[in-house]
């Protein structure tokens, strides 16, 4: 697991911060797509995030330089990234207005991975293969954010909300690309949802 990170902005105790956070995954570039969306950069800028968090299958240090101009970015390693970008952890654990986060890519370990694969050409997506194995590695944390299927998703199961902001740039037909934005209040309160790029402007 990698290190509890605390993102604790100023708060003014006149105006309490919604600490946003921009949620993205799954870019693959260069390897499937050549640059990254602009509107994504538009969306994040938009609703003015304070962190960007990548879950992985990022491909190359050009996509975190770039979101890096906007906020500080927090990425995990995917199962694509085990070349160019093995530096980054497998998994990110955070803390912000006192809801603890996790950040993982979600495909496990080598043998989950090619176990997924082959259930996936035989039996076909199937999301139940996946939140088993997020919510036992992730117990304690309140959200859990990862990436991996390149389609969203966004339940509160037990307590724990479970987000996906599903591919940024190649999903999974016929999910349009999407990222995610949360918004954590001083208060505790979560708040996620995702967002189609089709409707950025």
């Amino acid at each position: 697991m990698g290190n509890l990170l605390r993102f604790t902005p100023l708060i003014n105790p006149k105006a309490p911060q919604i600490f946003t956070i921009g949620v993205l995954s799954d870019t693959h570039i260069p390897d499937r797509k050549r640059e990254l969306d602009p509107r994504i950069v538009t969306a994040f800028r938009q609703a003015e995030v304070g962190l960007i968090l990548h879950a992985g299958d990022i491909s190359t240090q050009v996509v975190l330089d770039q979101l890096g101009e906007i906020a500080p970015v927090q990425a995990v390693r995917g199962n694509r990234d085990w070349m160019m970008l093995r530096h980054l952890p497998q998994d990110a654990q955070m803390e912000i207005h006192g809801v603890s986060l996790a950040l993982t890519h979600g495909h496990g370990s080598l043998t989950d991975y090619l176990q997924d694969r082959l259930n996936y050409y035989l039996h076909g997506f199937r999301m139940e293969r996946y939140l088993p194995r997020l919510l036992s590695n992730f117990p304690t944390s309140r959200v859990i954010v990862f990436g991996h299927i390149h389609r969203p998703f966004n339940r509160l199961i037990h307590g724990q909300l479970v987000f996906n902001p599903g591919s940024a740039q190649v999903p999974d037909p016929p999910h349009p690309p999407s990222i995610g934005i949360i918004q954590i209040t001083p208060q505790s309160e979560v708040q996620a949802q995702i967002v189609q790029l089709m409707d950025i402007s």
